[in-house]
This record gives C-alpha cells, sequence and structure tokens, in this order.
C-alpha cells in the first residue's frame, strides 16, 4: 500500500514539475522566435506534452526511487532503535543549537546569486548533523558536568548520608563470580550500583556461546543480576548510554566510572591496574577476600588433608576451607592423609595467600 501511494505521489510530483517546466520553456527567447507556441492550441499541445512526458518519467523510475526510500527509511529506523531516550534528547539539542549558530553565521550566503540559497540550505543540514553527533557522544560528559555543578551539601547532611551517594560499576567477571551478591546481602556495600547496558550485552552474548562452560557462566551472571534485583533492598540501576568510540568493554567500564565519579567493582587483575594507571577508583572482590582471611602466624598449629604433590620435591598440596593454599615440605608422602602440620612462613601473593608449613613431628625434630 505503502509503495502504491508513493508511485501515485510521484506520479504527480512529475506531472507538476512537466507543467511547470512546459510553461518556462515557453519564456525562453529562442522558442519564442520559432513562432510554433504562437497558436493557442500548439501552446497547450505543448504543456500537455511537457506534463505527461515527466509524469510518465517518474512513474517509471519511481519503483527504484521506492528502493531507495525505503532502504533509507529502514536505515534510519535501525539507528534509531540503537538510540537510547538520552541519546535522541541530546541529539535533538545539539542538532537546534547548531541550526541556531549556522543561522547567524552563514546568513551571509544568501546573498550570492543563484546558488547562495541552495548553499545555505546545504550548511544548515551539515551543521545539524554535525551539532547532534557531536552532542550523543559528549552527552556523558556534559551529564556529569552537570551533576558536579549540583549545590554541596552541608556538613551536616554529609554526615547525615556517609557513602550513601557511592556509585559502583559492575564488572561482567565480578557479576559472573556471584560473591557481589553475598557482599551486597551482608550490607557492607552502600550506594547504588550501575549495571552497563554493554555489561549485559556481554553477558547475553556469553549466554548464548555454543561453548557449554561460557553458555553457564552467562546464564550465573545474569541470574545473579536478577537475585540482585528481586532479595536485596540495594538501588540498582541499568546505564543504557554507550561509548561507540571506544571498543572494549573493559575501557568503557573505566570512562563511564570516570565520567559519573564512581568506582569500578571487579575481580579482574588486569583491569584493576589499568584502573589505578588511569587514576580510577576500584573495588577488587579478590583483595576483599584476601583480606578477610584469618591471619596465620608462623608457629601455628594445625590439621589438614594432602591432597596433591608439590612442584618441588617431597612436597605435599592442601587447602584450608577458605581455599588457602597450604605448602607442605617432605608432605608428598602422606598424600591422601589427614596430617597436623606446623606453619613456618605465609607468602602474599596477587593471586592470594600461600602458607608454607612442615609436618609436625618433623618440624620438632628440627
Amino acid at each position: 500500500m505503502f509503495k502504491k501511494i508513493l508511485r501515485v505521489l510521484l506520479t504527480v510530483i512529475g506531472l507538476t514539475a512537466g507543467f511547470f517546466s512546459g510553461l518556462a520553456l515557453t519564456k525562453i527567447e529562442f522558442i519564442k522566435n520559432l513562432g510554433y507556441l504562437n497558436n493557442t492550441l500548439y501552446f497547450v499541445l505543448f504543456l500537455i506534452f511537457t506534463t505527461i512526458l515527466l509524469g510518465l518519467i517518474f512513474f517509471l523510475v519511481s519503483p527504484w526511487i521506492n528502493k531507495a526510500i525505503i532502504r533509507l527509511m529502514e536505515q534510519i529506523e535501525k539507528y534509531t532503535q540503537k538510540l537510547t531516550a538520552t541519546e535522541v534528547v541530546f541529539g535533538a539539542i545539539g542538532a537546534i543549537l547548531a541550526l541556531i549558530i549556522s543561522y547567524f553565521v552563514f546568513s551571509p550566503l544568501n546573498r550570492i546569486p543563484a546558488v547562495g540559497p541552495y548553499l545555505f540550505v546545504l550548511v544548515n543540514i551539515t551543521a545539524g548533523f554535525i551539532g547532534a553527533d557531536i552532542a550523543v557522544k559528549k552527552r556523558d560528559d556534559v551529564m556529569g558536568l552537570l551533576g558536579g555543578l549540583k549545590k554541596p551539601s552541608s556538613s551536616k547532611e554529609k554526615k547525615g548520608k556517609g557513602n550513601k551517594g557511592d556509585v559502583k560499576v559492575l564488572d561482567t567477571s565480578v557479576i559472573i563470580d556471584g560473591r557481589i551478591f553475598d557482599i551486597c546481602q551482608t550490607g557492607f556495600v552502600e550506594g547504588v550500583l550501575i549495571i552497563p547496558n554493554f555489561v549485559l550485552d556481554e553477558l547475553r552474548h556469553i549466554s548464548d556461546s555454543s561453548d557449554a562452560l561460557k553458555r553457564n557462566r552467562g546464564r550465573r551472571g545474569l541470574d545473579i543480576l536478577n537475585k540482585i534485583q528481586k532479595e536485596l533492598s540495594i538501588e540498582v540501576k541499568i546505564w543504557e548510554g554507550d561509548f561507540p568510540e571506544i571498543a572494549e568493554v573493559d575501557s568503557k567500564l573505566l570512562k563511564l566510572a570516570q565520567t559519573i565519579g564512581g568506582k569500578v567493582v571487579t575481580n579482574d587483575y588486569n583491569l584493576n591496574k589499568v584502573a589505578e594507571f588511569q587514576g580510577v577508583p576500584v573495588l577488587n572482590i579478590n583483595e576483599l577476600a584476601n583480606a578477610i582471611k584469618p591471619v596465620v602466624l608462623p608457629g601455628e598449629e594445625m590439621t589438614i588433608q594432602i591432597i596433591k604433590d608439590g612442584k618441588e620435591s617431597n612436597q605435599g598440596i592442601g587447602y584450608l576451607d577458605d581455599g588457602t593454599m597450604i605448602v607442605v615440605e617432605g608432605g608428598r608422602k602422606f598424600i591422601g592423609e589427614i596430617i597436623d602440620v606446623v606453619v613456618t612462613s605465609v607468602l602474599q601473593t596477587a593471586a592470594g595467600r600461600m602458607i608454607f608449613a612442615k609436618q609436625k613431628d618433623a618440624f620438632q625434630r628440627s
């Protein structure tokens, strides 16, 4: 139906253009001098001819014009579907401001004979597109600036609010990990949790993976988010923006945290280091887990089961309930047994805490 209406409309445009083109031709001095159109009948027939000719041309080429218009509309629709409401508003504001500035700056172009008005329209259209594009790309910076211009609260208000205004941006890895739910449940995390839309897209992509392990990890992450939203009283917000000029999700996270003045919650070691380099505050779940592990001092005794052999000869490996690795010298011969050991030293590494120990009887003999 739409194609038929568009074809009729193009045909009418062609007929109209043909009629006015015929009138314009009759006013040309050369055609006047020929004398054929001085006769009223010939004049009318000429106008009918030009009208039908251009109408027929527009009618014949209308299918190609229809396809081009429909294709253009589909592309515009796909593009606008990707835009959030905030991006549409900022784009409209940017285009309006750009058009206002362009009108006052380039209005002298209208004085150029013949091509001036067309050039002025072209410049205005270009300025509108550029203004909208800049406004959409810089919307987060503008929102951050407006947020920073808010009137500061008094010291009493700050004292009453505490850290409730802190914003935490969740990384994909920490969502999949799942411990963030337990931490929030204890009440140690305050403020607003921000879930960026590009993190949700990454989780959905992982959930649709052909690899079973990745698929399960992605679905676990989505389940954790649903539990946080439904079972916890902490405020959760979905950030629907994006940074199209940035390709990597980790870089987008850091940019978002810088823009809104928030902290990144992660357990990714590499992201942690990059964030420190860029001056972005980070809350690392692994560091928190290591920090709350019981302090073990040299000379303390404990009972563990030797699970496997270590890297060095005669070493045996065991684990505490919290996952801390214990390397027992001379423990290889006790694999599968439960023995008493004495701590000799504790080593803190980037991967966690390692405890070195000796079998109790061997320690006493030494």
